[in-house]
């Protein structure tokens, strides 16, 4: 017997594939079980349903006996979307952001210059990015907050330091953190039809350092142990090679609608500002 899933449901179901706190979790799951149509043909979805409500109960009663709101990291979205930055250490996510926006994030040659997510405004054209700056990922460390701030983006940028021989070790270790949750990066963002809580958010692949004498031959190491179908980009954060290409194909990924406004008595919308 079929579902016939309501619009209520579908909505509170991406919300809940979007949710970064256990709070927020909590509550699509319980809007979710609400809108549910109720008959044989979903008893075995109300009963995951009331399981995953328990798990997240759970979840928010230890968050609160520890006095913290859980593992998510509110980041208020600004611009015309939002980009979060996800790689190892020292892989030039910082020299990035502050390559790219007005920010000025600490760079360093040594890892964990960045502690907390830190987001920041690239412009393109007439428009204002989000972009997120996260804390490295590394085979002992990944921040929970990050796993979150991938699911609420429109697209994440996977930087690779190809710098270093480490680098493409680490990258490796960077998908396997993500693999090991419900989180994961693809060539496109999608939702999964057989999996409740599984997401997919879009990636470009972003290989750093391309000033480096051994860049090439570290590149083709990466395409011979790594195999990945996302979109490809070469840069160097530092000296700004291949930043251009990168920001216009960002902004293409994005799929922004500009709305210009126009004032009553003006003949003409402003076309400076969307």
């Amino acid at each position: 017997m079929p579902a016939n899933l309501t619009l209520q449901y579908l909505k509170a179901e991406e919300e809940y594939r979007r949710a970064a706190t256990p709070d927020e979790e909590l509550r699509c799951l319980q809007v979710m079980l609400r809108e549910l149509p109720k008959h044989k043909g979903t008893d075995k979805l109300q009963a995951e349903l009331k399981h995953k409500i328990s798990r997240a109960k759970a979840d928010v009663e230890t968050a609160a006996k520890s006095g913290k709101k859980g593992h998510g990291v509110r980041v208020p979205r600004q611009g015309a979307g939002r980009v979060i930055l996800v790689g190892g250490p020292n892989a030039g996510k910082s020299q990035f952001v502050k390559a790219v926006t007005r920010a000025t994030p600490e760079v360093a040659p040594y890892p964990f210059t960045t502690r907390e997510p830190m987001p920041a405004m690239m412009p393109f054209e007439d428009v204002m990015i989000q972009v997120i700056d996260t804390p490295p990922i590394t085979a002992d460390y990944f921040d929970p907050a990050t796993q979150g701030l991938i699911r609420g983006s429109d697209l994440a940028l996977l930087l690779v330091d190809l710098g270093a021989d480490e680098g493409i070790e680490q990258l490796q270790e960077v998908l396997d953190h993500l693999n090991k949750t419900k989180t994961r990066l693809a060539r496109e963002s999608y939702l999964d039809e057989n999996d409740i809580g599984l997401s997919y958010t879009q990636a470009f692949l972003v290989l750093n350092k391309l000033d480096d004498p051994q860049f090439a031959e570290r590149r083709e190491l990466l395409h011979e142990f790594c195999e990945l179908e996302f979109d490809e980009f070469a840069i160097s954060a530092e000296h700004g090679e291949g930043l251009e290409p990168l920001k216009a194909a960002i902004f293409q990924a994005l799929d922004v609608v500009r709305i210009y406004t126009k004032l009553p008595t003006a003949k003409e919308p402003d076309y400076d500002k969307p």
